[in-house]
């Protein structure tokens, strides 16, 4: 792994996958218009999506987290939070819209934080485990932020399934020599796949059981 430790993590991918992250957090927040949440309560559900995942990800590292040293990070967050919120009504009706976005930003946080994990020489496995909890840090925030059940938790989601896959194929992908950039991006795809495939054909894994010891017959 040591050939990968020069590599940074260009500001405009980090900053694309906060915008996206802010903008399904504020879609997902004003669809539940029952719940009478108001724009700022929108705004910082978006903004805890879009930073949620990547300030798990530096505290897992030992990293100062850039979400709060970087000075681009709350503002392109916010921005893009407001701007969901102002689409809300254009897209009340697109759930997928919502859902790719979902899946996209699983991707997105899961490839950069696997690759984080890797420039700084963090072994394979525990690499895995960084980028699959910097891609589902941001959907838990949101759905404790929300009172809702959390949707890693339960039955269907795959949320973890989907980022460990994908940050396993990074980490493989790099271990073969293939450039991070391009690694990342197979990432990506294959979480986004995972996701939307498990969402359409209901894939899931089954409920758990508790063990039932059955009393043999006299």
């Amino acid at each position: 792994m040591d050939t990968i430790v020069p590599f940074g993590i260009p500001l405009w991918a980090e900053l694309a996958a906060v915008a996206l992250g802010a903008l399904q957090g504020a879609l997902f927040a004003g669809a539940f218009t029952d719940r009478r949440i108001d724009v700022l309560g929108t705004v910082l559900v978006g903004i805890g999506v879009a930073l949620g995942g990547s300030l798990l990800r530096d505290v897992l590292l030992g990293e100062p987290p850039v979400a709060i040293y970087g000075p681009w990070y709350v503002l392109v967050a916010t921005v893009a939070a407001l701007a969901g919120l102002s689409l809300r009504r254009l897209l009340a009706r697109l759930d997928p819209v919502i859902l790719s976005l979902d899946a996209v930003v699983i991707g997105l946080f899961g490839a950069i934080g696997t690759s984080k994990a890797l420039a700084l020489g963090v072994p394979a496995v525990p690499a895995v485990f960084v980028g699959a909890a910097a891609a589902v840090g941001g959907s838990v925030l949101r759905d404790v932020t929300l009172d809702l059940p959390v949707a890693l938790l339960h039955v269907g989601s795959l949320y973890a399934v989907a980022a460990a896959a994908g940050a396993a194929l990074l980490v493989a992908l790099v271990a073969l020599g293939v450039p991070v950039l391009g690694a990342a991006a197979a990432a990506v795809l294959l979480t986004t796949l995972v996701r939307l495939l498990a969402v359409r054909y209901g894939w899931r894994f089954p409920d758990q059981q508790a063990l039932v010891v059955r009393r043999r017959p006299r």
